[in-house]
């Protein structure tokens, strides 16, 4: 790759696959961190964003001059949103990328696949997009999330339906470790709330059919349905549902707070009700977000999304990070430096880890799909 092309570049693994790598950064550049993540699958349009909002602050940082004289390469690889090849190219990135942390992965059972690998190498995952409690509790000393935990969004979700004087809730969860707990939260939200779901159903996360789900969910008489599953699988289980007849209140969680997610949901978007784990992307009373839509104006992107926003905050920790560990850091020498960060204000949000905490960030809030197609809060 050529010096004077900074900052996307595409070639082909050695994995026997072909996989997407994109980097930020020219091939000089030394501060190397590995992405394995879902670039194509039923989670390609929100990782598209995640990778977006990255390489918008880590492009910013390059060309500022680095950091500490060194410029950030993200190596982004696709792992077919399948957790055995995540670990797959996640050790390649590691033994032949030589990357200092795996970085914004996306999946719960994936980033549980991986916990075996960061210990074996002792390399940190800083920033994976998804609120799974296992990342959580008890603290992984090699994992630091920058973001609040699914059981949480889920719980002020049933907890807000409730609010409005809605009782019936159907809840519809894939059958994997990501929606056995994000449904834990939702039935912490039933329980707090002295109410019961009208309908409890798993479905598979490969390929699943609403269809009979869907009339379940309508014979059931359900005022809302919170479905928790990836943004593909969620955007056809609300077509099911309507097909079928139902007009409950369609609610998820944060993994489909993306613009790709609306597209996906079609003609079906709007009302649909979408956790946050970051403040509205239009908020400019945050300095966080103002610094996000004030690079993508300078880029000629029209703006930010939820998912663009995660990408983004993840990668401020990782550079202030980097900054910490010294000229010449080690993958140990960043896992250090980020278990010392106290109080680190990314923009009006403030990061804290410590040996017995790496949740990072605890944000969470309510969106809706308006008319226009765009989250409001």
């Amino acid at each position: 790759m050529k010096n004077n092309r900074p900052f996307l570049s595409v070639r082909l693994t050695t994995l026997g696959l072909a996989a997407l790598v994109t980097f930020t950064a020219p091939a000089s550049a030394q501060l190397r961190i590995g992405n394995p993540t879902g670039i194509t699958g039923s989670v390609a349009a929100g990782v598209k964003e995640n990778i977006d909002g990255a390489r918008l602050y880590f492009d910013a940082v390059n060309a500022r001059g680095g950091v500490n004289g060194q410029k950030i390469e993200l190596v982004s690889i696709d792992d077919k949103f399948d957790p055995k090849v995540t670990v797959e190219v996640s050790r390649k990135l590691i033994t032949e990328q030589k990357v200092l942390a795996l970085f914004l992965n996306r999946g719960t059972p994936h980033s549980q696949a991986l916990l075996p690998l960061l210990a074996e190498y002792k390399v940190p995952l800083v920033g994976p997009s998804t609120g799974a409690m296992v990342l959580h509790e008890p603290v992984n000393p090699w994992v630091f999330n920058v973001r609040a935990t699914y059981q949480r969004e889920a719980a002020k979700a049933i907890e807000h339906l409730a609010s409005i004087g809605i009782t019936r809730i159907a809840l519809l969860a894939t059958d994997d470790t990501f929606g056995a707990d994000g449904a834990e939260g939702a039935l912490k939200g039933f329980t707090d709330t002295k109410l019961n779901p009208v309908l409890q159903e798993k479905f598979p996360r490969d390929k699943p059919d609403f269809t009979e789900q869907a009339k379940r969910v309508n014979a059931s008489n359900a005022q809302a349905v919170v479905v928790i599953g990836s943004a593909g699988n969620t955007a056809n289980a609300v077509k099911a549902i309507r097909a079928a007849g139902s007009r409950a209140q369609a609610v998820t969680l944060s993994n489909n707070a993306s613009d790709g997610f609306i597209k996906l949901l079609g003609e079906h978007a709007r009302g649909v009700i979408v956790t946050q784990v970051f403040p509205n992307e239009r908020s400019v009373a945050y300095p966080l977000i103002k610094e996000a839509q004030d690079l993508a104006k300078a880029k000629g992107l029209e703006g930010v999304s939820p998912a663009m926003m995660e990408g983004f905050a993840a990668a401020k920790v990782v550079a202030e990070g980097l900054k910490r560990a010294g000229p010449n850091p080690t993958p140990v020498a960043l896992r250090d430096a980020l278990e010392g960060m106290r109080n680190y204000d990314i923009g009006g949000l403030q990061i804290n880890y410590s040996a017995t905490d790496h949740t990072g960030l605890d944000f969470s809030d309510l969106s809706i799909v308006n008319a226009s197609g765009k989250f409001m809060r």
